[in-house]
């Protein structure tokens, strides 16, 4: 593999990463907000949804460690597919959407 697509993949992950440390943050701040009373029902919201997302991506992450994980990984992404449940982490959506793609 070319070793500059391989910089710009890692680039890209990099940047997503980052960007969900920003969002964990103020996922943070909006609960603590919520516990002084200070938040609004938008930022509560918001943070529900990262808070969604960081489940999301740590259950991704249990299922690498198990055993049969090449296996077991596509067939529960298949099921949960045909059930209409969402496993998959919108920072990997971003990677992978067409105007992302490493040429």
């Amino acid at each position: 593999m070319n070793t500059k697509k391989i910089e710009q993949y890692l680039l890209k992950l990099k940047k997503s990463f980052l960007n969900e440390s920003i969002e964990n943050k103020k996922m943070l701040d909006a609960y603590i907000n919520l516990l002084e009373g200070n938040s609004s029902e938008k930022e509560i919201e918001e943070a529900n949804v990262q808070l969604k997302q960081n489940f999301k991506s740590l259950g991704l992450g249990i299922l690498v460690i198990l055993p049969f994980s090449p296996i077991s990984i596509p067939y529960i992404l298949k099921k949960a597919r045909e059930h209409d449940i969402d496993l998959i982490p919108e920072w990997y959506k971003a990677l992978s959407k067409d105007k992302d793609r490493l040429e």
